[in-house]
């Protein structure tokens, strides 16, 4: 049996001990912490201590939530334009925006040396209508400045309730000051694939932005060009990507896959996380036929549709023929947060199967073809002629083979109206007129490569 005193010693050494043991444990925790973190607490605190002096002396009441909002999509400004944070009714908007219908002008924005910059119009809305275009500064939304506006900010001034206006102050090159542009909102309902079948047994698929359903449709519009081509393969694709500010990366991977051999790399993503790094490769389903294929991009085809025109390049699957395009190669991760609201984080660059890097850079056409406004179709010369009924004081006729002569004219009429519509087209687009040219002369082209007659 162990004395009292003895038991008081050993129980006293336990817990000098323990002590010990618990303020060395307590030394590397904080050590660990500062090593790994950094100021990281200390900044945190700072920004708890702001925030306790602003809701104790500001001058009037503050809403916490606000002001936590408020220093949320500060902290994400400060990282790149396409990071942002969304409060629950931006959240739902965003939602709504991939299955291709929402309200607003039809306009995909970003921030570009500071200046919020659109990117592309979308097609057929009020943008379009408006004559905005791809490039254009946005300096001031109705009375408002957009220098210190965010993304999310922008485009939650532009919506509104259908058939009401916004003044856009739009600046562009070539203007000696900017101009004010009056929109009036609608409920935005974005087509995202058309077609249509040109002379020669030529397709045209215009993809305006990558949603939803975009390759289902895209499937979809490449057997229509089939049957509409009375079952024969088509003779060669014009892929219309102009103006396509992107959308789901995985529509953009799908599109691609139509056209590229199984196993094939169509693109890949690099970021800080594992699971940042990903592959996206071609699938085993069926292919298109290796028909000649031209890819049209501008300024305003970004994102999705430069995965989509970059991975075609690198696989030489097609000539891509335009001009330069946007240059955002960046990933950016939604991610939804417990009270509604949503994250919007570029979390990954994205890179062409070469391993080029779009960022800022964009692609180049392998043809640059830049835009031009066609002269107007020249006057015929038998216009020109003076003819009877032209004469002063001319007299009618008895009225015999009038109406026949009415028909023929009327007939002639049709008819030219229905060629107009065939063409009108090719003839208002010099850019499609090119990669159409291109199309056609491919085989001649080809035949002069190998030789053969």
């Amino acid at each position: 049996m162990q004395k009292p005193g003895r038991t008081k010693r050993v129980a006293f050494g336990f817990l000098v001990v323990a002590v010990v043991l618990i303020t060395f444990i307590g030394i590397s925790t904080q050590r660990r912490c500062n090593a790994e973190g950094g100021k990281d607490y200390e900044y945190i605190g700072l920004f708890t201590d702001v925030m306790t002096i602003v809701k104790k002396n500001y001058v009037e009441e503050v809403d916490t939530k606000k002001l936590i909002y408020g220093a949320i999509n500060g902290m994400l400004a400060a990282l790149d334009p396409h990071s942002s944070f969304m409060t629950p009714d931006n959240f739902k908007e965003m939602k709504i925006d991939t299955k291709g219908s929402f309200g607003g002008l039809g306009i995909e924005i970003s921030i570009k040396d500071g200046i919020l910059t659109v990117i592309a119009p979308i097609e057929g809305t009020p943008a379009q209508r408006a004559g905005i275009k791809a490039g254009d500064q946005i300096l001031k939304i109705d009375d408002r400045f957009t220098k210190d506006l965010s993304i999310t900010d922008a485009v939650k001034r532009m919506r509104g309730p259908q058939g009401t206006k916004v003044v856009l102050t739009i600046m562009r090159d070539g203007f000696d000051r900017p101009k004010e542009f009056t929109l009036q909102r609608e409920i935005i309902k974005v087509t995202s694939v058309k077609s249509r079948l040109l002379d020669g047994g030529y397709g045209y698929i215009r993809i305006a932005q990558f949603q939803e359903r975009t390759d289902d449709d895209f499937a979809k519009a490449l057997k229509t060009l089939v049957t509409e081509n009375k079952g024969k393969p088509l003779e060669g694709l014009v892929l219309d990507l102009r103006n396509d500010p992107g959308g789901l990366l995985d529509q953009a991977v799908r599109v691609v896959d139509h056209f590229i051999s199984a196993g094939g790399l169509i693109v890949y993503t690099s970021g800080r996380e594992k699971e940042s790094k990903m592959q996206f490769t071609s699938s085993n389903d069926s292919k298109e036929p290796n028909y000649p294929m031209v890819v049209l991009i501008n300024a305003g085809s970004a994102s999705a549709s430069e995965i989509v025109s970059g991975a075609l390049q690198d696989h030489k699957r097609a000539v891509i023929m335009g001009t330069q395009s946007f240059g955002k190669g960046s990933v950016q991760t939604i991610i939804p947060l417990a009270d509604g609201s949503g994250l919007r984080l570029t979390t990954a660059r994205y890179y062409t199967p070469l391993g080029r890097s779009i960022q800022a850079k964009g692609i180049t056409p392998d043809i640059v073809v830049d835009q031009i406004e066609l002269p107007k179709a020249p006057v015929k010369r038998e216009m020109l002629l003076v003819r009877e009924k032209d004469l002063e004081n001319h007299f009618e006729g008895d009225g015999k083979g009038g109406a026949a002569g009415k028909q023929d004219d009327l007939k002639a009429a049709k008819s030219d109206k229905a060629e107009q519509k065939l063409e009108d087209l090719l003839k208002s687009d010099y850019q499609l007129m090119r990669a159409v040219d291109l199309l056609k002369s491919w085989e001649i082209l080809k035949g002069l490569k190998s030789g053969k007659p």
